[in-house]
């Protein structure tokens, strides 16, 4: 990126005694459930289900099924549109990092970054530009350069000096498969990611990350009753090891089980052919709070605080930017 763009990192515990900052984007899952009453029981209760998940997959030299802890970190990623004047600074991004407990060899072993991903540009790109686009559409259709500046500052991020001084690998995002595409089971198997699945036709989430520079696979995991959806730059199954997988695996399936049960709280396991979808009653919900609505109202209003904020004012910065920005 050019020297007018800089990159900063800040990173802050995810546990139960979580509290999120005056400046994490409030649309964050995890921040949704660090809110109301019920804060403290979420929190434990999230994180009591994450290592739980962890231990069920590293079964072994684990007889007891306590040998392992995750911790959690939210980073979030800020831009300064000037270095020199800290001018425009914006919390563009927020992944998490995870790390592994081996409470057995008193180890820490360093996980996967990337997991869940929130982006205030995205928000913008989805909540806003997309729905304008479409308003007097009479077949839905997608804006030419749709994501594209997204995908640049998020590669951006990946390859500047500051990712690689924090991190060692590249990012995997784990989130859910579509509801809008139907997916189907192969022959191959992987011990920790599980099952593969395909499908015939990329969702328009996949192709939002193919302009951020990342692949998908889909897979199931052992013991869980849906596919999985993993973005990464290199190779997913080589660059990782089964303890990092776990760990993101374990993080994000909690996770999905808490924001869409229907998927994959559900009572029946994923067939041979599965359409996901969030119609299903045949669920078991988590004692875990969580609010839907107001995450979809509140990535609206976080989309218009980017355009206001980011896109309107350096618009002519960032058009030249991305313009000339290749990699």
């Amino acid at each position: 990126m050019n020297s007018d763009f800089t990159f900063a990192v800040k990173s802050i515990r995810f546990d139960e005694n979580y509290q999120p900052s005056d400046t994490t984007r409030i649309t964050t899952n995890f921040a949704n459930l660090a809110r109301g009453e019920k804060r403290e029981e979420n929190l434990r209760n999230t994180l009591r289900m994450i290592d739980n998940r962890f231990n069920a997959l590293a079964d072994w030299d684990n007889p007891k099924g306590d040998r392992y802890a995750v911790e959690l970190d939210i980073i979030s990623v800020e831009v300064a549109m000037d270095a020199a004047s800290k001018d425009g600074i914006l919390p563009i991004i927020e992944i998490l990092k995870t790390s592994v407990i081996d409470k057995r060899t008193n180890e820490r072993i360093e996980g996967i970054t990337g997991n869940n991903f929130s982006s205030y540009v995205r928000d913008y790109d989805f909540s806003l530009l997309l729905k304008e686009h479409n308003k007097h559409q009479e077949a839905f259709s997608v804006p030419e350069d749709f994501g594209v500046l997204h995908g640049k500052l998020f590669k951006a991020f990946v390859n500047s000096d500051t990712y690689k001084e924090h991190f060692n690998k590249p990012p995997v995002i784990c989130i859910s498969v579509s509801s809008t595409k139907t997916y189907h089971r192969t022959e191959n198997h992987h011990p920790v990611l599980g099952v593969e699945y395909l499908q015939e036709e990329y969702s328009l989430t996949d192709e939002y990350f193919k302009k951020m520079g990342m692949k998908v696979r889909y897979f199931m995991p052992p013991g869980s009753v849906a596919p999985l959806a993993f973005y990464f730059t290199g190779d997913l199954l080589g660059d990782y090891t089964n303890l990092e997988l776990i760990g993101t695996i374990s993080t994000m399936d909690t996770f999905q089980k808490i924001y869409r049960p229907e998927i994959y709280n559900a009572n029946s396991v994923a067939g041979k052919y599965y359409q996901p979808s969030l119609e299903r009653q045949d669920y078991s919900v988590t004692k875990v709070d969580y609010d839907r609505e107001e995450r979809s109202r509140l990535a609206t209003e976080q989309g218009k605080f980017v355009e206001e904020n980011f896109i309107k004012p350096y618009r002519a910065i960032l058009e030249q930017w991305s313009a000339n920005y290749a990699l």
